[in-house]
């Protein structure tokens, strides 16, 4: 009988995973609808709705003590604070890149971020390495060689993605706080400035309140729902699924993006740039096959709140 209901707790997991994913990647064509707004506006406007939503969400799941909690803590408080600022400069250079015909640089970054996230892991906290994970970073350091010399320029965009990404998942570690009350705390934080920078941004005329037809009003006025459901259809899979599921599951999103870029918006793919890419997922391939060697066989992968 509990054999059939851990079953069913996977079932469920791998449906919530794929759907959390698949919504992340597909917001590459929401946000491209909104290509003629400054990107700095998009995020305020964001984040001030994210925020909203979060609210609702911590409001029916009634954890707002623990966030109450949380605000006592001013080591907590520090680092979702920080936690929050990279948020901010990822999603803001994500929305800049895929505003600006850069939709297969985000891809980029999103695939290289757990190499980041590997590499953070030797550097800072001092893990060793094995020699899959050796093999990988240097893989990945030929890649970024080779795609700087595809764009005739290091890929910025990809790589600020990738570092911000990384160390903000370094920095979740050390969070004693479920995805949602995280997110929570976050939105909350960058609130007020989001607001102030919205409304500074909101007099040109080019601004959202200026030039936005109806249709892209929807678009602005759902973009706190569409970043908090996958955040939490992300949290169901998280407590259903060993690490070793949700890890691989996770490059769903580059890829989605990456044939979004190709194929839908036509991007340019040069023979040299997609050797570049080759070099990030052979990286990829030896870092997840390794994990899968290496995990053991009934990993956890979150606390039991989320």
């Amino acid at each position: 009988m509990q054999h059939g209901h851990h079953d069913d707790g996977v079932a469920i997991g791998v449906r919530a995973a794929l759907a959390a994913y698949t919504l992340w990647g597909l917001l590459t064509i929401y946000w491209r609808e909104l290509h003629g707004f400054d990107a700095f506006e998009l995020i305020g406007w964001r984040i001030a709705l994210a925020s909203v939503v979060m609210a609702l969400v911590v409001t029916v799941r009634r954890r707002w003590p623990v966030l109450r909690a949380a605000a006592t803590d001013r080591r907590l408080v520090t680092r979702l604070t920080i936690a929050a600022l990279l948020l901010a400069v990822n999603w803001t250079a994500y929305v800049w890149a895929v505003t600006h015909d850069r939709v297969i640089e985000t891809a980029l970054g999103y695939f290289m971020a757990p190499l980041g996230t590997m590499l953070l892991g030797v550097v800072v906290l001092r893990e060793r390495p094995s020699a899959a994970q050796r093999a990988a970073i240097g893989l990945a350091v030929v890649a970024v060689v080779v795609l700087t010399g595809s764009y005739g320029r290091p890929p910025w965009i990809a790589l600020a993605l990738a570092t911000t990404w990384s160390v903000y998942g370094l920095l979740k570690r050390q969070v004693p706080l479920s995805p949602v009350e995280s997110l929570a705390g976050e939105t909350f934080v960058l609130t007020v400035p989001a607001v102030v920078l919205a409304a500074a941004l909101a007099g040109r005329d080019d601004s959202i309140p200026a030039a936005a037809d109806a249709g892209q009003w929807v678009l602005v006025s759902f973009t706190g729902l569409v970043t908090a459901v996958p955040l939490v259809l992300f949290a169901v899979a998280a407590r259903r699924l060993p690490f070793t599921l949700l890890g691989p599951l996770q490059y769903l999103i580059p890829t989605i993006n990456f044939v979004l870029g190709w194929l839908a918006f036509a991007e340019p793919m040069p023979a040299v740039r997609l050797v570049g890419f080759a070099f990030v997922w052979a990286a990829l391939l030896l870092v997840t096959v390794d994990r899968l060697r290496l995990a053991p066989r009934a990993a956890a992968v979150v606390p039991a709140e989320v």
